[in-house]
């Protein structure tokens, strides 16, 4: 009998390698790394050989400076003037020399924030908004310091405003007559406080010579003739007005006194001057000698 054989038939299925990378062709992280990650990575190695040449570096920086110059030349960009409002003329001045500025430029080449700061750190300045308008211009709106009072310190006058802040320096106090002096190391602090006074003591009218602060804490009026007014810490305002009714009533202040002590409110006094003082003496010696003849 002829000998049967066997026919052998090819296995369908893969091989465990081709299954393995068909199940990973079919992992979404897989194929977009494909997609997206291998190109990216390609490229990035090209652009990174091709820029590793100093030379072609060079030549990119060059391209791009000349690109933005022609741009930033041109005539929409290109800034003309300074124009400055809010500020006197003193002040506009100080503000065109603190920020020196060769016209025309191109707004490329300048920097707002940087100005405004520059502009807020000029003591007469409270507030500053910078900004290029439309037509090549610069503008710069300033908010000045009001000054209200004059402090005067060793080293000499200066004008502050109602939060105490340094406005600028005046060489004589003359050249304010309106506003009121004010002295000690504490006063800029307690200058609100202290025009408070100023309006209360305003039926003094030319007699106020100005106020000291005294310790940080508390006030005195100077008036003519050297005299003065020591206010409490407390209801300071209150104690003026008490010695302005006084002086109404009473004339106290007309009279030879050197001080009115008002720091103990339940016990105020009343010091004269030197000469008042030694006439109160003789007449009291003269009083006593009568009394015993």
């Amino acid at each position: 009998m002829p000998s049967l054989k066997r026919s052998t038939k090819a296995d369908p299925a893969p091989s465990r390698w081709a299954w393995r990378l068909q199940r990973l062709m079919l992992t979404p992280a897989f194929r977009l790394g494909l997609r997206a990650g291998a190109p990216f990575v390609l490229t990035l190695s090209m652009g990174t050989w091709y820029l590793s040449d100093p030379a072609t570096r060079t030549a990119i920086q060059d391209t791009v400076a000349e690109a933005r110059a022609s741009i930033a030349q041109r005539p929409e960009f290109m800034v003309n003037l300074m124009a400055i409002d809010g500020a006197d003329t003193a002040l506009a001045a100080s503000i065109r020399e603190a920020v020196p500025l060769d016209f025309p430029t191109s707004s490329f080449d300048l920097d707002p924030a940087s100005i405004r700061t520059r502009i807020l750190e000029m003591p007469p300045v409270r507030e500053a908004s910078v900004r290029i308008r439309p037509g090549g211009v610069l503008q710069i709106d300033i908010v000045p310091r009001i000054p209200v009072a004059i402090w005067r310190t060793a080293e000499g006058l200066m004008l502050v405003d109602r939060e105490g802040a340094h406005v600028a320096p005046i060489a004589r106090r003359g050249l304010q007559p309106d506003l009121p002096v004010i002295a000690g190391d504490g006063a800029p602090v307690h200058v609100h406080e202290a025009l408070q006074l100023v309006n209360a003591a305003a039926p003094l009218g030319d007699r106020l010579r100005g106020l000291v602060c005294m310790g940080d804490r508390r006030w005195d009026v100077v008036l003519d003739r050297n005299q003065r007014i020591m206010l409490p810490k407390d209801g300071a305002v209150r104690a003026l007005e008490r010695v302005i009714v006084l002086e109404s009533t009473r004339e106290v202040l007309s009279r030879d006194v050197a001080r009115v002590d008002l720091r103990l409110g339940d016990r105020p006094t009343v010091r004269m001057n030197a000469t008042a003082t030694e006439e109160w003496w003789r007449i009291k010696q003269l009083n006593s000698g009568k009394s015993l003849q």
